[in-house]
């Protein structure tokens, strides 16, 4: 039957409206209507909600069809609005009580979404309380809960938390700050305090900030977040409310609140908003007290495969080919927050197969892999990164991944491993792939054994992409595009010129930017004879090597990032 042509009439009945649209069986609304006459008088239950609970009908054909039976229009999350206009709104607590969220509002109309739209009290409060007309949809349960929370959840409860606070801190001028320990635990677990900590949190977790930063100053404690690789400022607490939040987050971390002279590092384990969450904690003592940075690391989040990390075609080709070869050692390199974990996690992933045995050392294990051996080191116990990849290799994997290699010890176990027939990942802190071999022979390790054991070096820098919502044409000047050093005539790029999707930034989201060098025998021989990385560099280009800068002059010109973000990641002649 088609649908479309149905007519209903909102006196059918709904169990007709549902047989009338094929979307049950008659046998079927037989069984749910009996559920519902043995249910208990006292808590009658809707028939639509016994025939999705028995699993006959999906909640959104239901949801349609009672729409169509009521003659309103349902709407789905996705087309609520993202944000709605500041008016006068009824409490959050009434719209949840109710089920019902505003998702618009203008001088002489307040359109709103409800499960219930038969409630002629929530109706009626509504008017009284608005002073305007009605445009009811209707809407899901779960879906009107999600909005409430968007809309009015977090910066609702944090505006009324500072602003309780702040009325506080009015009242109590001059107040020094508590040094008694047993004070400092009790304001800790004050609701306030803890309330407060929870929403910075959860905030920076809904965000998609990658790390929260709570620094000390002379009249207020700043809180930044970082996204998308770049420091915003979102909150200044009170002073005299910095001892209780500094020992909210060492207390849930774990870590001894009564050191206030010393750096310490913690971790916090929760759940915010579905979502496993890690939260590595590092405290460090400033001259305004102690400052705080907390990484976020997801544990739930989803891997990323290898080919949607933003390596060129070619690039990927080859480091695919790389990954794939039985023994030696593969380095990816570059600074802090570059991504090379990530790298290293979806490489492993791509390789992942039951006949291989792969087990990995990190500090600290960012993701989760089904059937890979995960190891955490705990150098408080002994268990470092060269202690444990002692004993890995007694474990007969056939690829190990150290987390990085910080010390000559370390390196040398790892080029052992390579040596001896195992494949081996690991990360370096340097600015290109030639700076690997350098770094390397500086640390001591022995020429022959860097060229006897490396494959490949992976050199790596992330760039914010463009947002799509306001991204636009844009010709950058000519005196930027020369610093890029790769003159190709006018050009037309694109940039963001700003909206709510990415906070004004003009960017949303990061890709990479790669410089792969495959170790061959002329790489080889450069390396025994212990020439510098721009030698290295020099011959690794002529054979095809692509630096970071081309391919991030690539990600330009196919309009995924700007001039200035390739300038920011790659430095002058990189």
């Amino acid at each position: 039957m088609n649908r479309e042509a149905v007519r209903i009439e909102k006196s059918d009945l709904f169990g007709k409206v549902l047989l009338d649209l094929d979307l049950i069986t008659p046998e079927k609304l037989e069984i749910a209507l009996k559920e519902q006459s043995s249910l208990d008088k006292n808590s009658p239950r809707r028939l639509g909600e016994i025939l999705v609970d028995l699993g006959f009908i999906q909640e959104e054909d239901m949801l349609r069809a009672l729409g169509a039976q009521l003659g309103l229009k349902y709407l789905k999350f996705s087309e609520f609005p993202k944000t709605v206009p500041p008016a006068s709104y009824p409490t959050v607590k009434f719209m949840k009580q109710y089920r019902f969220v505003p998702v618009g509002v203008s001088d002489s109309v307040m359109k709103i979404t409800m499960a219930d739209p038969l409630n002629e009290y929530v109706l009626e409060a509504l008017r009284n309380f608005t002073d305007k007309a009605l445009e009811v949809y209707l809407g899901s349960g779960k879906d009107i809960m999600e909005a409430i929370e968007q809309y009015f959840g977090s910066s609702v409860q944090m505006t009324s938390i500072m602003e309780g606070m702040r009325e506080e801190e009015a009242g109590e001028e001059g107040l020094e700050l508590h040094e008694d320990v047993h004070h400092l635990r009790d304001m800790a677990f004050e609701a306030p305090i803890v309330k407060l900590v929870n929403m910075l949190i959860t905030r920076a977790v809904e965000g998609r900030t990658s790390d929260i930063h709570i620094e000390p100053f002379e009249n207020n404690v700043k809180v930044r977040y970082r996204i998308d690789g770049a420091l915003t400022d979102v909150e200044a607490l009170p002073r005299r409310i910095q001892a209780a939040v500094i020992s909210r987050i060492k207390i849930m971390s774990r870590l001894n609140i009564a050191e206030r002279r010393l750096p310490q590092d913690g971790r916090i384990k929760l759940r915010v908003s579905g979502r496993d969450i890690d939260l590595r904690v590092s405290t460090i003592p400033t001259i305004y007290g102690e400052s705080i940075v907390m990484r976020i690391l997801d544990r739930g989040a989803a891997l990323v495969d290898l080919e949607h990390l933003g390596f060129p075609e070619d690039t990927v080709d080859k480091y695919s080919k790389m990954i794939t070869t039985p023994y030696g050692m593969i380095l990816v390199t570059g600074p802090t927050g570059s991504g090379k974990t990530t790298t290293l996690y979806a490489s492993l992933d791509k390789i992942n197969s039951p006949d291989k045995k792969i087990i990995t050392i990190e500090d600290p294990i960012e993701y989760q892999i089904e059937g890979i051996n995960q190891i955490q080191v705990k150098p408080q116990i002994g268990l470092t990164f060269a202690n444990g990849l002692r004993h890995i290799v007694r474990q007969d994997p056939d690829v190990i991944m150290v987390g990085e290699i910080r010390d000559l010890e370390t390196a040398e176990i790892a080029i052992h491993s390579a040596l001896t027939g195992h494949l081996v990942f690991s990360t370096l802190h340097t600015n290109d792939a030639p700076g690997a071999v350098t770094r390397l022979l500086d640390m001591g390790i022995e020429g022959f054994l860097v060229s006897s054991s490396l494959i490949g070096v992976l050199a790596q820098r992330l760039v914010r992409v463009i947002c799509p919502k306001c991204k636009e044409p844009f010709t950058p000047p000519p005196q930027l595009v020369e610093k890029i050093e790769l003159q190709e005539g006018a050009i037309t790029a694109y940039h963001g010129a700003g909206c709510e999707e990415c906070r004004h930034t003009g960017y949303r989201g990061r890709t990479g930017v790669f410089e792969l060098m495959t170790v061959d025998g002329e790489i080889r021989q450069l390396v025994l004879d212990r020439v510098s990385s721009d030698i290295i560099r020099q011959k690794a280009v002529r054979k095809g090597m692509q630096v970071l800068k081309e391919c991030g002059w690539q990600k330009v010109k196919e309009g995924v990032t700007t001039v200035e973000e390739v300038l920011r990641v790659a430095q002058e002649g990189a």
